[in-house]
C-alpha cells in the first residue's frame, strides 16, 4: 500500500512548540522545582530530554527525567504481558509534579498505561501530560495539558513523528493510504 504525505511540523515548528511548551510548564508550575519529566518510550524520551535542556536554558537549574517503557501495562496489545515494561527515575517521584511526555496523543491508551506504571514507582502529587501532537478520537478521558499542535484527523490518516535522534531528520507527518497502486 503506497501513502501520501503532509508536513505539518517542520524542524523549526518542532523546536518552536518545545519552547513554547516549557514556557507555559514554567508558568503553570511557577518554577521546575519538584517537577520530574517522564519520556515515553521511543520518541516521548528524546522529546522529554530536548524540553529538559530547554527548561534548564532558560531557569538556570537542571530538571530531572526519567523513561518510561509501556508495553506490560498496555491494555490493547496481545503480547503486552511478554514485554519489558518498566520506568527509570533519576529522583522518587513521590510527592512530585510528573509532566509526561509522548509524540502524539490519540486514544488515550498509552497515556493511561503510562499512569499505570507511574503509580508502581510511587504517588505522585500530580501528573500533567505535554505531547507533540494531539491528533483526536479519545477513547478515555484523557486531555493533554500542554500541546504543540492540535491535528484533526481522519481514523484513516495516521500521524508519523520523525525526531533527529531515531530518524535522522525533525519532522511531523500526516499519512494518507492511497486507493489503486
Amino acid at each position: 500500500m503506497s501513502y501520501e504525505s503532509h508536513i505539518i511540523m517542520d524542524e523549526t515548528a518542532i523546536r518552536r512548540a518545545l519552547t513554547r511548551i516549557a514556557h507555559e510548564i514554567l508558568e503553570r508550575n511557577k518554577g521546575i522545582e519538584g517537577c520530574v519529566l517522564a519520556g515515553i518510550k521511543t520518541r516521548g524520551v528524546y522529546l522529554a530530554k530536548r524540553l529538559a535542556e530547554r527548561l534548564e536554558s532558560i531557569e538556570g537549574t537542571s530538571i530531572p527525567w526519567g523513561e518510561l517503557d509501556v508495553t506490560n501495562y498496555r491494555d490493547d496489545k496481545e503480547d503486552s504481558a511478554q514485554g519489558a515494561g518498566k520506568a527509570t527515575f533519576p529522583v522518587s517521584i513521590q510527592g512530585k509534579k510528573v509532566i509526561l511526555f509522548d509524540d502524539v496523543l490519540y486514544t488515550g491508551r498509552t497515556i493511561r498505561a503510562a499512569m499505570d506504571a507511574i503509580m508502581d514507582c510511587g504517588r505522585p502529587e500530580s501528573i500533567q501530560l505535554a505531547v507533540l501532537a494531539d491528533r483526536g478520537h479519545r477513547e478515555l478521558p484523557i486531555r493533554a495539558d500542554y500541546i504543540g499542535k492540535n491535528v484533526p484527523t481522519s481514523r484513516a490518516e495516521e500521524i508519523e513523528v520523525l525526531l533527529t535522534e531515531h530518524d535522522g531528520t525533525d519532522l511531523v507527518r500526516i499519512l494518507q493510504a492511497r486507493e489503486g497502486n
